[in-house]
């Protein structure tokens, strides 16, 4: 019974990872090159939004002599919720990670570590522009991800285990 309570403790124990930051000491610490990167498991930080607009309009009169004006949007979104699994795709130009969400063609996010931190965590990069957000290249059309995806970084599983091996053995002692 001992051994089974014991076991069952060391499991539970054991499975439980932690979520940290991909920065550049951790990639030395664990030597995350190129081929080491691709059998790594990557998780978002918080949500990511990206959002695409198409507006459309005319303006005319209409049989009866009224002047009418039409206009059509369409507004195309794509949200990355917090925590969504995503797979290492390659290095971009400049030491920027390339991660992949879904499969398709140009489909990846940049992450890279800001140019004003020396070791910090690896966040969204995309093209800032003030009142539309960041200019992204995604699925080779252009969108535009919300203010709060900026603060988006990229974390890893990371896991410490420590395996014991005891072995316990009671002596009852000798009688004369």
């Amino acid at each position: 019974m001992k051994y089974i309570a014991i076991l069952s403790l060391s499991i539970v124990l054991f499975s439980c990872g932690v979520k940290v930051p991909v920065t550049n000491q951790l990639k030395e610490d664990y030597s995350l090159n190129e081929k080491n990167m691709k059998m790594v498991q990557f998780y978002s930080s918080q949500t990511i939004i990206l959002t695409k607009s198409k507006t459309s309009g005319s303006q005319g009169a209409a049989a009866d002599g009224t002047l009418v004006t039409s206009k059509n949007s369409e507004q195309d979104r794509i949200i990355i919720p917090s925590n969504t699994k995503c797979l290492f795709d390659s290095y971009g130009p400049n030491g920027e990670v390339l991660i992949r969400f879904e499969m398709g063609q140009g489909k990846t996010l940049k992450f890279a570590v800001r140019p004003t931190q020396v070791e910090g965590k690896y966040y969204l990069t995309a093209n800032w522009k003030q009142d539309l957000g960041g200019e992204i290249l995604y699925g080779n059309e252009t969108y535009f991800a919300t203010a709060e995806s900026g603060t988006a970084y990229l974390m890893v599983v990371l896991k410490k285990l420590n395996k014991t091996k005891r072995k316990d053995r009671i002596v009852k002692g000798l009688k004369v």
